[in-house]
């Protein structure tokens, strides 16, 4: 048997090396000044800041961000979008699509007397208001189009490409047909009781929403119906609820995962599946101006007085609260897209974050009139024969 030594001192844990000791030093004074680093400049190091730097690295900017100004075909009363990262412009007799650089992806000749234009970021639809043609834009190209369409009145694209257009049609007060994404005809819904105004499909494609006006007790009359997506046959279907919007003229309708929201002359009404509404009530103060197209939220641009320059800039969520920032300058014009918020002045062009914090401030905006934000917080600025990209 072996014996065993009493007085063994028993045996001690090496010591880390002097090298790693360092290195685990170096390692922790890193990670506690990337975290010192991403609390102050969280704005500025955002996946917004990385996707900017990503799409527009070949944009030759100037110490403001700006790039140069390219010609666009057109003028200041065609109708413009942002389309995937590239400006969308399209007037009565051509469709074009231009890169941040002016260079131009497409250039259709088209015939349309009111053309107007509807995104979800990615794609777009143009028609022609009252006409028969339609165009689906996306990947920098036309990638469906229709020219049979009877008197469209309106068409939305939801988050999924599924495209939602209302026509009239004969014997009926308005016809509702979806489109799956590769623009096969999923749903028809025909109503004879009250005239069809707009209708989008949910960002999920469940959900059918149909905004109707009408008149009852001899009054004007606004309401909102939902449907469940339904492939069948028959056009006859019933909606599973119907609300009321009040009086109010309702401007553009907006279908999101889960809410409608309606746009109106005298307030937002903000509408669940459940049939529940929220409104915001304009409190007798004149709209002048509008976006739908933020994340989960609106931004109104309100004004005591139909003439002047003092007015108040609202965003609002979906549960109905909002906040607001008093603007004393004439707005040109105001723009919304992911959690950013813009508004140009004939001064300079401010882009906030959706709680209304300042982002950043362009001065010198070169003549411009229009703004177009995109999701990334980057802006198109637009003049009467040139555009160009801001990028914070």
């Amino acid at each position: 048997m072996q014996e065993t030594n009493a007085n063994a001192t028993p045996s001690q844990p090496k010591k880390p090396k002097f090298l790693v000791r360092v290195l685990l030093f170096l390692l922790a004074v890193v990670m506690v000044l990337g975290a010192v680093t991403v609390v102050v400049f969280r704005d500025r190091l955002s996946l917004d800041n990385i996707k900017r730097w990503i799409h527009y690295r070949s944009l030759v900017l100037n110490d403001s961000g700006q790039a140069d100004s390219f010609l666009y075909n057109g003028s200041l009363e065609d109708t413009f979008t942002t389309l995937d990262g590239d400006l969308l412009a399209c007037s009565t007799t051509s469709i074009g699509l231009y890169s941040g650089s002016g260079t131009q992806y497409v250039d259709l000749t088209v015939t349309m007397s009111k053309p107007v234009v509807s995104t979800n970021g990615s794609l777009a639809v143009v028609y022609d208001a009252g006409g028969s043609s339609l165009y689906v834009l996306g990947q920098r190209e036309v990638i469906w189009s229709a020219t049979d369409l009877t008197s469209i009145l309106s068409a939305h694209l939801n988050r999924n490409g599924q495209l939602t257009v209302v026509s009239q049609s004969t014997g009926y007060k308005g016809t509702v047909t979806v489109y799956s994404s590769s623009y096969e005809k999923l749903m028809s819904v025909n109503l004879s009781s009250a005239y069809v105004m707009d209708a989008a499909l949910s960002d999920d494609g469940k959900t059918l929403s149909i905004l109707n006006v009408g008149q009852q007790d001899g009054a004007f009359q606004s309401t909102l119906s939902l449907y469940t997506l339904n492939t069948g046959d028959g056009g006859d279907f019933q909606p599973n609820l119907t609300c009321s919007l009040g009086s109010s003229v309702v401007l553009e309708t907006r279908h999101t995962l889960s809410h409608v929201w309606s746009m109106g002359d005298n307030g937002l009404t903000i509408t669940d599946h459940q049939g529940n509404s929220t409104t915001v009530d304009w409190k007798e103060m004149h709209l002048k101006g509008y976006s739908l197209a933020g994340d989960d939220f609106a931004v109104a641009l309100l004004a005591k007085y139909r003439a002047g320059s003092q007015g108040e800039l609202w965003v609002i969520g979906s549960d109905g609260t909002y906040q607001s920032l008093e603007i004393d300058q004439q707005v040109l014009s105001i723009s919304a897209a992911g959690r950013y918020v813009a508004v140009l002045t004939g001064n300079q062009l401010n882009i906030y974050t959706e709680d209304l914090q300042p982002y950043a401030t362009l001065e010198s905006t070169q003549g411009a009139r229009k703004v177009l934000l995109l999701e990334d917080g980057s802006a198109i600025l637009i003049s009467a024969d040139s555009a160009s990209f801001y990028v914070p």
